[in-house]
């Protein structure tokens, strides 16, 4: 058996499903089975997040005038719950993941969470659907 193995799953009765269920049958004691959402973000998805993101640029956060890309470090942040740290020459540092490792619904929660902030924001978006 290889180092790692990767299926795809299909409505039944695709082949995959009884290729994966073989391999798990044929694994050995110890090994660490996953089963988790596929497919990473569409880029569509990516191209409606960044159009959303250039949006909420128009308003400030908390009185300061936010990037796209530090709107991006807001919205995961709050998303997932992730932490700051200490920066090295002061300032804090968000830890977080990269929407680029995200799933399709992972991602759609991203541009969820920016709409709705933006609507507290009292933004009306025009980036409305995935072009």
């Amino acid at each position: 058996m290889s180092d790692r193995i990767t299926f795809t799953l299909a409505p039944a009765p695709h082949p995959a499903r009884a290729n994966c269920l073989r391999a798990v049958q044929e694994a050995p004691d110890g090994s660490l089975v996953e089963i988790r959402p596929g497919g990473k973000r569409t880029s569509r998805q990516n191209a409606l997040m960044w159009a959303v993101l250039a949006e909420l640029t128009t308003k400030p956060w908390h009185g300061e005038m936010l990037t796209r890309e530090e709107w991006k470090t807001v919205i995961t942040a709050g998303l997932k719950r992730q932490r700051a740290v200490p920066g090295v020459d002061g300032g804090f540092v968000v830890l977080g993941e990269q929407t680029h490792k995200m799933s399709v619904q992972e991602m759609a929660q991203v541009i969820e969470l920016a709409y709705a902030i933006g609507a507290q924001q009292g933004i009306t978006f025009t980036a409305k659907e995935m072009p």
